[in-house]
C-alpha cells in the first residue's frame, strides 16, 4: 500500500512511500485488540483502594449486651458490620489489576491497530517535523494543514524536544517516539501522523 508523503505545509512532497504490508496489511483481530487495550488500561489502575474489615476497626471488643433476655437481636461488639462505623464485609483490598499477555499477542495487537488505521484511511505520512522554537500555535497549524482530526498522534523515531513541548498544551494531540507507541495510543487517536523516518525504521526493523 503506497501513500503520499506530505510536507508541513500540507502539500504533497512529490513522492510516495510503501507502508509495510506485514504491519499495515494484516487481518485485524478484534479480540486481540480488546485484550491488549484491556491489559493496558488495567496496568494504569492504581489499585490502592482499601476498606477496613471487622478485625481492623479500632474500638472495644466488649459485647454490647447479654446474649439472652433482652427480647432483641443478639449483638457482638461495635465492630459488627451491621452498625454504623463497623467493619466492611469483603471490602476492597490493595491489589494490582494488570495481567500478562504473550509477546506475540501484543505484537499482533499493535499490527492490527496499525492495519485498522490504514483501512480507515486515517494514516498521514509527513516529512520529519523539526521546529526552531516551541510554539503550540505553530504545531496546531501544521496538524490543521495536514487535515488531522480532533485527536492526532504524531509518531517519529525520536521526538524533537521543541515538537514535544509544542504539542504538550494541545489537549487532544500528542507526540510519541516509535518505540513507545502502544496499541491503545494508536486506537485512541483519530489521525495517525507518521514521520517519513518512522516508516523507514518500521521497514528496517
Amino acid at each position: 500500500m503506497k501513500i503520499e508523503v506530505k510536507n508541513i505545509q500540507g502539500e504533497n512532497a512529490g513522492r510516495k512511500v510503501e507502508l509495510p504490508s506485514d504491519i499495515f496489511g494484516v487481518e485485524v483481530n478484534d479480540h486481540v485488540l480488546y485484550l491488549e487495550v484491556k491489559r493496558h488500561l488495567a496496568e494504569l489502575r492504581q489499585g490502592t483502594h482499601k476498606a477496613k474489615e471487622r478485625g481492623e476497626i479500632k474500638g472495644s471488643t466488649k459485647k454490647i449486651r447479654k446474649q439472652k433476655g433482652s427480647g432483641g437481636a443478639r449483638f457482638g461488639n461495635i465492630k459488627n458490620p451491621l452498625f454504623r462505623g463497623g467493619g466492611t464485609v469483603f471490602g476492597p483490598r490493595p491489589r494490582k489489576y494488570g495481567f500478562k499477555l504473550n509477546r506475540k499477542v501484543m505484537e499482533l495487537a499493535l499490527k492490527s491497530a496499525y492495519s485498522q488505521k490504514a483501512h480507515e484511511k486515517a494514516v498521514v505520512v509527513v516529512e520529519d517535523i523539526a521546529m526552531d522554537a516551541a510554539k503550540t500555535q505553530d504545531f496546531a497549524a501544521i496538524l490543521e494543514r495536514l487535515g488531522c482530526g480532533a485527536k492526532a498522534l504524531y509518531v517519529s523515531p525520536e521526538v524533537h524536544e521543541n515538537v514535544a513541548l509544542s504539542s504538550r498544551n494541545l489537549p487532544k494531540a500528542s507526540t510519541m517516539s516509535l518505540r513507545d507507541v502502544t496499541t491503545y495510543d494508536v486506537m485512541n487517536c483519530q489521525t495517525l501522523v507518521l514521520s517519513e523516518s518512522a516508516i523507514k525504521e518500521m521497514v528496517n526493523n
